[in-house]
C-alpha cells in the first residue's frame, strides 16, 4: 500500500503545532494508509524545536532543521528533496501550511482526485464551494489580483488558485522534476512565497496533469503572525514571469518539448532535458 507523506514548513509555529499535529493524525488514521509527517523547521527562535521533539513520541515524525531562517522557498525545496529521497515513487506527498489554516479534512478529496489519474491536485478558494474566512479586504484584493495575474501569464490548465500551497503530488513527478530541473526546481528561493507558484509552473513545463478541489482557507484560526512580505513576493512574481517568458533561453523556450516527451516516457525526458545532459540557459540558472 502506498504511503502518504505530509510536508509542513514551520517557522515559529510552536503555538500552532498542538492543534495541527493531532488533527492531521486523526484524518490520516481514518484514511487507513501508512503515513509520515515531515516538518522543516526553518530556524525557529520560539519553542518550535522543543514542541517537535516532544511530538516524536506520539507521531511518525521526521524533522529537517535549518539552523537559521532561510525563507519559504528553501524550506519547501529541502522538504521536497527529503521526501523524494525517502519515499517510493508510488507514494503521495501532501504539502500544508503549519499554522492551522489548512484543514486536513480535505486530504481524502485530494487523494480521490489523484486516484482519477491527476499528477498534482490543488486546493482552491476560487472553485464553487471554496472561500476564505478571516482574510481582510486588502489581503483578499492582493490574493485575487495575484491569482488573476498568474492565470493570465502561465495558464496552468485545471488550476484557478495558483498561490495556495495546500497541494497533493505524486511522489514520482516530484522525483522526476528534481532530477530534470536540479537545484532550479525552486529557482527563486529568496523571493518570499514565489516558490509556491514556481512549483506549479515547473510541473506544468514537465507535463503534469492538474486538478483542483474547493477549499476554505481558515485564516480566522491562525494564531501565529503572518510571515509573508507582500512587496517581496510581488517582486518575485514579476521575476517569475520574466524568466518564464524571456524569449532568449527563458523557461518556456529552454524546456520546449519537455511536456510531450515526458508524457511519452519519463526516462527519455530525464535523458534529454536534465541538468546532467544539457547546459541550462542563463534564465534557468538565475537564483538557482
Amino acid at each position: 500500500m502506498s504511503a502518504i507523506w505530509i510536508l509542513l514548513p514551520a517557522y515559529n509555529e510552536e503555538a500552532s503545532l498542538d492543534a495541527v499535529l493531532p488533527s492531521l493524525a486523526r484524518e490520516l488514521e481514518a484514511v487507513g494508509r501508512p503515513y509520515r509527517i515531515v516538518v522543516v523547521n526553518d530556524g525557529s527562535v520560539d519553542g518550535t524545536a522543543d514542541a517537535l521533539e516532544r511530538a516524536r513520541d506520539t507521531y511518525p515524525l521526521d524533522v529537517v532543521v535549518h539552523g537559521i531562517n532561510r525563507g519559504l522557498g528553501e524550506t519547501e525545496r529541502d522538504g521536497f528533496e527529503y521526501v523524494a529521497e525517502h519515499a517510493a515513487p508510488e507514494d503521495v506527498l501532501i504539502r500544508l501550511d503549519c499554522d492551522d489554516t489548512h484543514d486536513p479534512a480535505y486530504i481524502p478529496h485530494l487523494l480521490s482526485m489523484l486516484e482519477k489519474g491527476h499528477d498534482v491536485v490543488n486546493t482552491s478558494r476560487f472553485q464553487p464551494g471554496g472561500g476564505q474566512k478571516g482574510v481582510g479586504a486588502y489581503r483578499n484584493l492582493v490574493s485575487r489580483s495575484a491569482n488573476f495575474f498568474m492565470r493570465t501569464l502561465f495558464r496552468v490548465k485545471g488550476v484557478k488558485d495558483c498561490t495556495c500551497g495546500y497541494r497533493a503530488y505524486r511522489v514520482r513527478v516530484v522525483q522526476d522534476a528534481l532530477f530534470i530541473f536540479g537545484n532550479s526546481f525552486i529557482q527563486l528561493k529568496g523571493l518570499g512565497f514565489t516558490g509556491t507558484v514556481e512549483t506549479l509552473v515547473k510541473l506544468k513545463l514537465l507535463g503534469c496533469r492538474f486538478a483542483e478541489v474547493p477549499f476554505v482557507l481558515r485564516y480566522d484560526k491562525k494564531v501565529t503572525p503572518s510571515k509573508m512580505v507582500t512587496s517581496l513576493t510581488t517582486m518575485g512574481y514579476l521575476v517569475l514571469a520574466l524568466l518564464y517568458h524571456w524569449p532568449w533561453g527563458g523557461w518556456r523556450t529552454h524546456y520546449r518539448g519537455l511536456a510531450s516527451v515526458y508524457r511519452g516516457s519519463s526516462e527519455k525526458a530525464r535523458e534529454q532535458f536534465s541538468t546532467h545532459s544539457r547546459q541550462p540557459s542563463l534564465p534557468c540558472r538565475i537564483g538557482g
